[in-house]
């Protein structure tokens, strides 16, 4: 029954995890997994309107497989292929059904969310530079080509965020949920109960007039007659089109974020803008070409809130903070007035009891150290969903070492583990409800 519940839970959590790779920016890693002769790609399934490719499924594969590397699994394996074919339909039929549906989101939130999972490519590769490396392309158009996969993955999680939005378990569900699994269940491993308060890295008022400043330097600069490549290598934050000397290439109206394409949409051929702000800083942009639905530009960014003033301001502030909790007042309080992260503040800057082994490398080394009360230097954070740079300290309130799970102790555990299978089940009854009411056929086999 254990193991049951278990695939129920990477079922469901699948479903959210839309890949960044789609079959064209993966062939060069899923090559040699294709016997000789093997056609290097196909259709292996229509969804509605959406297509599965043999490429996508055997991707899907080998990220499975490395989640799952201590059952010794194999992208190869006809069952782990099977699963991820049966994963990638019933993803493409809830975009089939969030379009129905007539569901959208918009370019801001396209662009933020496509700007954070690319800063974590970076970081999971090493730079972005590497990025491109592994990706055969530039991050200008990796950034074009992902805008397409970032809207469906948004769209997706619309229409499921409103599928099990209302999804609620009773004490009576998590009890029966105890008294039925509690010998089945796994030891709860060791565990840090952990607050934090985040501090977004702000731009000074002086720093932001600086930034506008040196924009407007540029511009005119640009307007006297200086190379407007050269000074994109030299001056822009954009390191994606900054080494192609800022351009960005024919772009598709609808696709860049709204400041930036208001302006690029209503200059004259190679006329340059006047520095124009957006959440990413502030680009000075020239139309190189322009169609009926779409433009040519090239620009400069320059960012905000990256300055060395910006951070050391930032961190300092965070351990006036610290110094006030070693004064007596309460990191809870602090949290609440302080925090920038709207998902915690209100609860005091609550992580929750968070597993030891589950922690990135970098905070468990951090926390392992402290004893219970004790809090971290200012770290750097990444908030899920933003692209805004931010610190924040972490209280380690108490450890939990491993035990027996116990309904008192660990209710919030077992509640989240009552709900996962709530939904889970209600996650499949509306798979099978898609399958017979939208369009999906299997074209060829594996």
């Amino acid at each position: 029954m254990t193991r049951e519940i278990n695939y129920r839970f990477v079922l469901f959590g699948a479903m959210f995890a839309l890949l960044l790779c789609s079959g064209s920016r993966i062939n060069a890693q899923i090559t040699g997994n294709l016997k000789s002769g093997e056609a290097m790609d196909k259709i292996i399934a229509v969804v509605g309107n959406e297509i599965i490719l043999k490429s996508e499924v055997v991707g899907h594969a080998m990220m499975a497989a490395a989640q799952e590397r201590r059952t010794n699994a194999r992208p190869d394996d006809p069952v782990l292929l099977k699963r991820s074919l049966d994963v990638l339909i019933n993803e493409k039929l809830i975009v089939t059904k969030a379009v129905e549906d007539s569901l959208t989101a918009s370019e801001d939130e396209i662009t933020e969310r496509m700007e954070y999972q690319i800063q974590a490519m970076v970081q999971q590769i090493g730079s972005e530079r590497r990025v491109e490396e592994v990706y055969g392309m530039s991050m200008a158009k990796i950034r074009r080509d992902f805008r397409e996969e970032i809207r469906k993955q948004l769209l997706t999680e619309r229409l499921s965020q409103q599928k099990f939005a209302a999804i609620k378990v009773s004490s009576k569900e998590v009890q029966d949920f105890y008294k039925q699994f509690r010998d089945s269940i796994p030891p709860v491993p060791p565990q840090y109960e952990l607050y934090h308060i985040v501090k977004n890295v702000e731009p000074s008022p002086k720093a932001k007039e600086t930034t506008i400043a040196m924009a407007k330097k540029i511009r005119d600069s640009l307007i006297a007659g200086g190379d407007f490549a050269a000074f994109a290598r030299r001056y822009s934050n954009d390191p994606g089109s900054a080494q192609a000397g800022g351009e960005l290439g024919f772009v598709p109206r609808g696709k860049f974020i709204a400041e930036f394409e208001k302006t690029a949409y209503a200059l004259q051929i190679n006329e340059i803008s006047q520095p124009v702000e957006t959440p990413f800083g502030f680009h000075i942009i020239q139309l190189l070409d322009k169609r009926e639905n779409e433009v040519k530009t090239r620009h400069i960014l320059l960012k905000l809130g990256q300055t060395d003033d910006d951070v050391t301001r930032t961190k300092a502030f965070l351990d006036s903070l610290k110094m006030r909790v070693a004064k007596g007042e309460l990191f809870e309080d602090l949290a609440k007035q302080y925090s920038n992260d709207d998902d915690t503040k209100a609860f005091g800057g609550l992580l929750g009891r968070m597993e030891a082994a589950k922690l990135p490398t970098d905070i468990a080394a951090k926390v392992e150290k402290l004893k219970d009360g004790e809090m971290t230097e200012a770290l750097p954070y990444n908030a899920p969903g933003s692209t805004k740079s931010a610190f924040n300290i972490v209280l380690r309130k108490k450890y939990i070492p491993e035990h027996k799970i116990s309904f008192d102790d660990d209710y919030k555990r077992l509640e989240q583990m009552t709900s996962m299978q709530k939904r889970a089940k209600v996650y499949e009854d509306w798979m099978i409800d898609l399958r017979k009411n939208i369009y999906w056929e299997i074209k060829s086999k594996l």
